[in-house]
């Protein structure tokens, strides 16, 4: 059976001159969350506005749920745009029953109260939407791209003005719908929730594709580092290509061959180690690293 969701094969974008999407092939498997990351001006938001019909790409086809975009297709998907469109004047109610009757949906009024408990407004239903904080808009932005039941879920920046404890609501109501079997497609710049919830990524820069595929696939590529707690004065030793010290505490960056080992044994003779373990490199360190190194 085939469990791929999206197929994006060799899209390409210019505007004017200027190529915004360079022949860039992925896809998303059934019941993944998938981070789709790069800096700012990358050309994020232009792919998912080629994958959901918005734009045209110059070069490269989509499909999703195995055909090329059509109108069948919108109430299969639910997409959290990067500018955001709730109308101002109106009630909560009355904005999420204006999109839950877009999407065809039954008992809206039931979705309705189901989604605004999960998310912690319920108390607010009859509040207009420009009473509401950014952090809250956003939420009931995100209600409006889950009130339809999609099983695919495109979210461009849902992060976006949430304070820890909703990052943190958003990230569990996330988590649940992958365990229902939703695959949901999330750009972000948080690392730190790409890291810890997403099965893939696709990282572009300059509108190329440079990482791509699971987090273990993507880490075993670059080398460890080392954490050193110490006491003494930290000097360079053999091995070491680079150290960032913070005053007992220091990273280790060693050369290509070096065993970690022989660098501990040689730290020993020149400072007082109390801890020394080997670092996997965060996924917000080899974002940096390939974006600066482009």
């Amino acid at each position: 059976m085939n469990d791929t969701i999206l197929d994006a094969k060799d899209l390409t974008k210019r505007f004017d001159t200027k190529i915004v999407l360079d022949t860039i092939s992925f896809d998303v498997k059934k019941g993944e969350i998938f981070g789709l990351l790069g800096p700012n001006g990358a050309g994020k938001t232009t792919m998912i506005r080629i994958i959901l019909d918005i734009i045209k790409a110059d070069n490269g086809t989509v499909n999703i749920f195995g055909e090329i975009f059509n109108e069948r297709l919108k109430e299969r998907i639910g997409y959290l745009p990067e500018e955001r469109g709730l109308y101002q004047k109106i009630t909560i109610f009355e904005c999420l029953k204006y999109f839950a009757e877009l999407k065809s949906v039954k008992k809206s009024e039931t979705a309705i109260d189901f989604w605004l408990n999960k998310v912690e407004l319920y108390d607010y239903k009859y509040k207009r939407v420009e009473e509401l904080s950014k952090g809250m808009q956003q939420k009931i932005q995100l209600v409006v791209a889950f009130i339809h039941n999609p099983e695919l879920l495109i979210l461009d920046e849902p992060f976006a003005g949430l304070d820890p404890v909703n990052t943190k609501l958003i990230k569990d109501i996330l988590l649940d719908l992958k365990r229902e079997g939703k695959t949901i497609i999330l750009s972000t710049h948080q690392m730190d929730q790409v890291e810890r919830m997403c099965d893939r990524i696709l990282t572009v820069n300059h509108g190329k594709r440079v990482l791509y595929g699971s987090l273990a696939e993507i880490k075993s590529n670059y080398k460890e580092s080392v954490v050193v707690e110490y006491e003494g004065d930290l000097k360079q030793v053999e091995g070491i290509k680079k150290i960032e010290d913070y005053g007992n505490y220091a990273e280790l960056c060693l050369d290509e061959d070096t065993d970690p080992q022989e660098v501990l044994k040689k730290l020993m003779d020149v400072v007082g180690v109390r801890r020394f373990e080997l670092k996997a490199p965060s996924l917000n360190e080899i974002f940096i690293e390939v974006v600066e190194n482009a």
